[in-house]
């Protein structure tokens, strides 16, 4: 589309009626007149020019509370279209959403040596324009994509900065949203991907009244992000793998890089920390169904893990145990100073098997300050692996009401 993403709506008013709207399936002017409290004629003149716009649709009438029926409302879903971007360490994955939040497509890479910034971003134009054909969108339709990635990064240049372990060179200071620009003359956005994720885990709990949400990634590292009254946190710098240098045994492990932290959490709680646990327990001689399944030359892998415990191995389930026991208590750290109402969880060792996630969640009420006057709600997501994706796409729809 040639307009900026916020210029599809002109006025202020209407930009708050068409939020109230897209929060819900459908909804009367009755409603929107008690939510709102603007005047009847005011109302109508917004439902008109939003009606005008394409972005809303007449669908009904709702029940009647004594007089006429009231006339039900919704978002028009083919007014426009949103591409999310997820880059994460083991996998990259890309969604289209339309304007009602529907999923239409979605489409995943392994991150390999070989998936470099110049290879990723090829393979997503070219997605992007398979999918604006097989689905006959043209471009005044194309609203634009969202990015959520590792960080560092620099959103407002547009810059994914120098993060760390993947699998693959050329990662430091990309310029994503100038080359996507340029390759797919669309509006691009970029963020953090624990940010996407707690959007879209926001999304999907509209319907409840969830003021504090707290978003944890955990995978090859530790990610993390904070919603308050809608809102997201964001701090002086963008660094949204801190959470993995919480100290939480101040003469413990080694950091994997130079300038980590002796005993952070990272070192125990995470995909490289399982693999490193494993690996060191089998050299002292422990017993294990690891070595038939990952072979006598092989290095123990996370999927090598997950095959064991999913078998009911002892030492995978005892490696696995500890480590959900270790986030636990960074996790309690965070309850204890954030207090959020819920809690999600997400990541590939929160979403792989289920020992993971109800070990630290139990180990993190135990140690939650003021328990049980202060409860927490966890979750392990409505969107699971697609959660990063999906809100980037969400990045893109919600600039349209900013």
């Amino acid at each position: 589309m040639d307009k900026s993403l916020d210029q599809h709506i002109p006025s202020s008013k209407a930009k708050e009626i068409f939020q109230f709207i897209r929060r819900t399936d459908e909804i009367s002017k009755l409603d929107l007149l008690q939510y709102s409290g603007l005047t009847v004629s005011t109302l109508t003149r917004v439902l008109e020019e939003l009606t005008a716009l394409g972005l809303i649709a007449e669908c009904g009438f709702g029940a009647s509370t004594g007089g006429r029926r009231p006339i039900l409302y919704r978002v028009v879903p083919d007014y426009g279209y949103a591409f999310g971007l997820d880059i994460s360490r083991t996998s990259s994955r890309l969604v289209m959403l339309d304007m009602a939040g529907n999923k239409l497509d979605t489409c995943e890479w392994e991150m390999t040596a070989l998936m470099t910034p110049e290879y990723l971003l090829a393979e997503v134009t070219k997605q992007i324009k398979h999918w604006t054909g097989k689905h006959k969108l043209s471009p005044d339709k194309v609203l634009g994509l969202g990015i959520g990635a590792v960080g560092p990064l620099d959103r407002f240049e547009g810059v994914i900065l120098q993060p760390s372990f993947f699998p693959s060179p050329g990662w430091e200071n990309v310029s994503i949203v100038n080359d996507l620009e340029r390759q797919l003359n669309m509006p691009i956005m970029l963020d953090n991907g624990a940010n996407t994720a707690i959007r879209a885990e926001a999304w999907a709990n509209r319907a409840r009244d969830v003021r504090h949400m707290l978003y944890v990634h955990v995978g090859i590292g530790l990610r993390s992000a904070m919603m308050s009254e809608g809102k997201l946190i964001y701090g002086a710098v963008d660094m949204e793998g801190s959470l993995g240098q919480m100290i939480i045994q101040a003469d413990g492990i080694p950091p994997r890089t130079g300038n980590g932290n002796y005993g952070c959490l990272e070192s125990y709680a995470t995909v490289y920390a399982i693999e490193r646990e494993a690996n060191a327990l089998i050299r002292m001689g422990r017993r294990s169904l690891l070595e038939q399944i990952a072979g006598a030359s092989s290095d123990i892998s996370y999927a090598h893990i997950m095959e064991a415990l999913r078998r009911r191995d002892p030492l995978a389930t005892e490696i696995v145990t500890q480590a959900a026991t270790y986030f636990g208590i960074g996790l309690a750290n965070l309850l204890n100073v954030l207090h959020p109402e819920k809690v999600v969880l997400g990541g590939p060792l929160m979403n792989a098997n289920d020992l993971f996630f109800y070990t630290a969640t139990q180990t993190a009420i135990r140690k939650t300050y003021h328990y049980p006057q202060y409860q927490v709600m966890f979750s392990k997501g409505s969107y699971g692996d697609e959660a990063l994706a999906i809100g980037a796409a969400f990045m893109i729809l919600d600039k349209i009401t900013a």
